[in-house]
This record gives C-alpha cells, structure tokens and sequence, in this order.
C-alpha cells in the first residue's frame, strides 16, 4: 500500500461511499475495496443489532477458505472489543481508535493494566476475539459517540506487518465509513416512508437535517430557519400576486429548503467548521455540495421538483454563481426563494469565521446585491416581512 495515494483513496472512498443507499450494498463494497487495495487475506465488518443488542459479523470478505463466514459471529455489548472501544476514554492511555496484536501486549504490561482485574479481562478477551475472527487490526467504526462497529482486517498476503501510515489511513477511513452507514440508514428509511405517507417523509426529512447540524455544529438549527423564511417569503409573494399559488409549490419548496444542505453530508467537518478563510481547493469542496446533494436524492422520484431547488440554490440572478451559472427567470424559482432565504440567515447567525449581521444591516446587504445575487421581485417580499417584523 505504500504506493497509494491516502489522500486520493479517502476522497474517491467518500465520494462512493456516499451515493450508495442499501445498507448491504454498501458494507459488501467497503470490505472488497479494503480486501482488494490492501491485499488482504480477509476483513469483516461488526455491526451494531439493534434488536439483539449486539455486534454481528454482518459482511466477510477474503479468499476462498480463508473468510470468516457472515453472520456466523456475534459480540455482546459489554464483552472484549466491544467493550473496550466504547469505554476507551476511560482508560489512562490507552485512548488509541485502534488495535493490533502488538499494542494489546504493551497495554497487558501497563502498571494500569495490572491494577485492574476487570481492565485486563477485557483486552484478553479482546485478543481472543480477534484471534477467532483471524484479525491482526481491529478499529471501532463511531457516530458521534455510538459505536456503530468494528472494523476486523486480517493479515497481508504479503506476510507484512502493518505501516502506521496505513493504520492511519483506515483510522480516517472509519469516519467515512460511520457517515456512508448512517446515510444509507437514512436513506433506506426515507424511501420506506415516502412510499407510505407524505407526512411521515416531512419528519424523516427534518430528521435528514439533524445529520447535516451534527457535521456543522455552527449552523446549527440553519435548515429548519432557511426553510420558515423561504416558506414565508413564497406566501409574500403569493399574496402580492407576484407568483401563482399553484398545486404542491408551497410543499416542494419546504422540501427543498428542508434539503437544500443535504449535500454537506459530503463535506469534511474540517472545512464545514474551519474558522479561517477557504483556501481555492477547499472553495470547491464546499461548491461541490449542491451537486452531491442531487446525486444523493435523485434515486428518490417524488423528489423531482425540490430537487431543483436543492440543485440550484448557489445560483446568482447575474449568473455568476454555481453549479451552472443560470441567470434571472433561469434559475427555478424555488431555488430563487431559498438563494435569499439562506444567504440572510447566514449573514444573521455567527459563524466560525464571523459574528453575525443585525437584520438590519442583512437587509440592507440584499438591497446592495438585488438584481446582482438576488432577484428583485424576491428581495421586495423579504423586505416587506422585514418590515412588518415577520423576520
């Protein structure tokens, strides 16, 4: 592996990883790569059961003879691996997000280690573990702070040991890996309740933003205001005649504003939270998150309108913005709405790398870039909410 290129290997493994929506489907395509670029016998997956309250070797991988079977292993929740990823951080120095057989030994010689019984118990046991499943490494796949599983990755065909840069490499790879899962949770979930009932697919699609809130702790709540002043905004319209109150418009457009940022589910928090000024490269990831959001949605036909709104929302009335450069009445309309509605929430909320506007001075930044960034028609209506204090 000492050839591959880490940075490129992550970021084609989160641009794939991203747009697979089956769960299964996309547990099988992590372990083949991983099996397939490292060159190993075999790897598996653990992955958290719900309903049985444990760790279930989900997907194995490997050559013939050599693969742990699917399904064939479980770990309870408060046994070996299990119980000591998730109770890490409780343990003076032994913080790390990985293990090999060699760090289990130096942690077993730890004065630590020794003084506690239990402590001890649970890393034998963790080596047995991964002594059963044929695993050299196992890593923890985390959410936040829920183990969603582990990562077991058995021995090189090469008979090498593992390089720490390429024990780093699956360290990063298991934060792309915990957000591709619980995309295509969400996703699988989303469908499911779109085919059922369109009001329980609003509540799965507000649920979709608290993913977006946990990447970007400080734009927290930003979708659902982007939404509330997109929608007020289109009923401004509708009542000054400047729009038709046409069948389901009001509806799409909340969808769209609901998924307007779903795309940054694709963006490392890195750049999302970064406090500084955007170096180009990094510019173009964030740009690239309208796009990743219609990749991600497409599959999802009901979605056929919002999506234009989701697609378009960086677009400027001049046709200088992204991703296609529209201009005026080519830019759809929804897009429109929510182009002004979130450039004003996020000139009125801190960000990392600013403290906010007063509404005042907000409005007055839409009256600079009305006809430039923001359509006129539209920028009048929020006006007048401003106005009238609706805002």
């Amino acid at each position: 592996m000492g050839l591959i290129d880490y940075k490129l290997e992550l970021e084609s493994a989160a641009k794939s990883m991203i747009l697979v929506h089956n769960h299964n489907t996309l547990i099988k395509m992590i372990v083949r790569n991983i099996v397939n670029k490292v060159r190993l016998h075999h790897a598996g997956i653990l992955l958290y059961d719900k309903e049985r309250n444990s760790y279930i070797l989900t997907i194995s991988r490997g050559q013939r003879g050599l693969k742990i079977p699917a399904g064939f292993a479980r770990v309870e929740s408060e046994k070996g691996l299990i119980k000591f990823f998730r109770n890490r951080d409780n343990y003076e120095g032994l913080k790390d997000t990985i293990l090999t057989n060699e760090r289990i030994n130096v942690f077993l010689k730890k004065s630590f280690v020794s003084r506690h019984k239990h402590l001890k118990n649970t890393i034998i046991e963790a080596r047995h573990q991964m002594l059963g499943f044929g695993a050299v490494v196992a890593l923890p796949i985390f959410f936040q702070q829920d183990l969603l599983g582990v990562m077991l990755l058995g021995k090189k065909r090469s008979g090498k040991r593992f390089l720490q840069d390429e024990l780093n490499f699956f360290v990063a790879l298991s934060n792309n890996v915990s957000m591709a899962i619980k995309n295509a949770e969400l996703f699988e979930n989303l469908q499911f309740e779109v085919d059922r009932n369109h009001r329980l697919f609003i509540h799965t699609a507000i649920a979709m933003t608290a993913a977006i809130d946990a990447k970007d702790h400080y734009t927290h709540g930003h979708t659902q205001r982007v939404t509330e002043y997109s929608l007020a905004i289109a009923k401004k319209l509708i009542a000054k005649r400047k729009i038709s109150s046409a069948d389901n418009f009001v509806e799409n457009l909340r969808i769209a504003g609901l998924l307007h940022d779903i795309g940054k589910i694709g963006v490392p928090e890195s750049i999302l939270g970064k406090k500084g000024k955007l170096d180009a490269e990094e510019l173009d990831k964030i740009k690239q998150h309208a796009i990743i959001g219609v990749t991600i949605l497409q599959p999802i036909k009901e979605l056929g309108e919002p999506i234009l709104g989701v697609k378009y929302h960086h677009e400027n009335f001049d046709g200088t913005g992204y991703p296609e450069g529209k201009r005026g009445s080519d830019i759809p309309l929804p897009a429109r709405i929510i182009r002004i509605a979130d450039a004003y929430d996020a000139m009125t909320s801190d960000r990392p790398y600013r403290l906010s506007l007063s509404k005042y001075e907000a409005i007055e930044e839409l009256k600079k870039f009305s006809g430039i960034q923001f359509d006129p028609v539209i920028v009048e209506a929020t006006i007048d909410l401003y106005k009238e204090g609706s805002l």
